[in-house]
């Protein structure tokens, strides 16, 4: 009896480790689930993001570089203006009256040239006059030096006449110098005649510039003025209107990120959207890539200039734009989700590496990457593979077609992207997910 005893209860003992083992084994097979995603073959994209504001190719800001009041503004927003059309007027009285003044100046000045020119031909008169005196006081020391070698005259008359000649030539030369003064005069009064005149033609300046006129063909975008308005024209010319000169060819200044600039280059294509049209693309391309970085909180930008048709005149001035410059494209690649890159299997078995190259080899193309392939019997193996670029959801596989993965790695395959582990029913709080 006691044998049986023992005999059942050994029995008991083997059905209940069998049957723990066995339980074991399907509470282990259940606990671990894999979520996979199939590799595709199709087309990559590789773009670059910013934000930045929709801007007029050229805008031309109209100021005033005379201080006074406005008397009239004769055009407002969204007026079509012509290169020269008069937009607005200050009071030009002010400035009237410094041209006449600038004109009686220039006036007074000619007239002190004519003056001087009078002096001058006085000043010549005299020195002709001179010049005969002189000649004649020559004559008579001459007849007077020969009447006393005959003896017919003293010698004092002649000693006279030679004092008068010396008299005569001081008084032509004192005369000349005056000629010369007289020219310095002419020359100065001439001087002083041009400086007037320009005087006066900055006053004229002056005038014209109280008539505000466009420079360029356009709209006007943005007037800050207002008849009656004073205007202060100082160190700095105040601004008054703001003219797009062609709202057909527009731009956006995009602000790129300093660690995505190097990517960007003149030609490519880039599309972008604005919160006024939601869910439509408006394309263009970048046209310019300015070297100046702007710091702003110790974030380093540059501006990429990204042009744009705007034929039907939908987008405005100061949108802001969400873009999207396409930097590389793929047309025919295997991508794998991004998902798969970053999910790690403890204990899964490892494949044999592509990336490894032989002695003297230059290695695979790529960065390196690990996936993890489900088998036949759905356990994930380890694969090392090479990636290409990145559109931010996928990334390009490079598998070469000698490669003894390009069986294991084709499209179709399954990848893991992510692993739930179910602690089993005891627990109230779900699944425990590991990646």
């Amino acid at each position: 009896m006691k044998s049986r005893t023992w005999t059942t209860g050994a029995v008991v003992l083997a059905l209940a480790a069998a049957g723990g083992w066995w339980w074991s084994q399907r509470q282990a097979q259940a606990e671990v689930q894999y979520r996979t995603a199939a590799i595709e073959r199709g087309p990559l994209q590789v773009a670059v993001s910013a934000s930045g504001t929709v801007n007029p190719v050229t805008q031309v800001s109209v100021g005033t570089q005379v201080s006074g009041q406005v008397r009239a503004v004769l055009v407002d927003f969204n007026s079509e203006v012509k290169a020269g059309q008069l937009i607005a007027e200050i009071d030009p009285q002010t400035f009237e009256y410094r041209v006449r003044s600038a004109q009686a100046d220039v006036d007074a000045a000619r007239a002190a040239v004519q003056i001087a020119l009078a002096n001058a031909a006085s000043s010549r008169a005299n020195v002709s006059r001179a010049q005969t005196e002189l000649a004649e006081a020559r004559r008579a020391h001459d007849r007077n030096v020969s009447l006393v070698a005959q003896g017919f005259i003293a010698q004092s008359e002649a000693d006279r006449t030679r004092a008068a000649v010396n008299a005569a030539q001081e008084s032509l030369n004192a005369l000349q110098a005056l000629v010369g003064v007289s020219q310095a005069q002419i020359q100065s009064a001439q001087a002083n005649v041009a400086q007037r005149e320009s005087a006066h033609a900055q006053a004229r300046v002056d005038l014209s510039r109280t008539r505000i006129t466009s420079p360029v063909d356009g709209i006007v975008i943005k007037r800050t003025v207002d008849k009656g308005q004073t205007v202060a024209a100082s160190l700095q010319a105040p601004e008054l209107f703001v003219i797009a000169q062609n709202l057909s060819d527009m731009r956006v200044d995009a602000s790129i990120d300093e660690a995505d600039v190097g990517r960007i280059r003149v030609g490519q294509k880039a599309s972008f959207m604005v919160d006024a049209f939601p869910g439509q693309n408006f394309e263009g391309e970048v046209r310019q890539v300015r070297k100046a970085a702007t710091n702003v909180s110790n974030v380093v930008t540059y501006v990429a200039v990204v042009g744009f048709s705007n034929a039907t005149g939908k987008l405005l001035p100061g949108m802001t734009a969400n873009v999207r410059i396409v930097t590389d494209s793929r047309t025919d690649v295997l991508k794998v989700p991004n998902a798969a890159l970053r999910v790690r299997v403890p204990g899964a078995q490892t494949a044999g590496a592509d990336e490894a190259p032989a002695d003297g080899a230059q290695p695979a193309p790529g960065r390196p990457g690990r996936l993890y392939v489900l088998d036949a019997n759905g356990q994930p193996t380890a694969q090392a593979v090479r990636l290409g670029v990145s559109d931010g959801a996928t990334t390009e596989l490079l598998v070469s077609e000698q490669s003894p993965q390009a069986g294991t790695l084709a499209e179709g395959a399954m990848v893991v992207t992510g692993v739930s582990v179910n602690t089993g029913p005891a627990r109230t709080n779900g699944p425990r997910m590991s990646f």
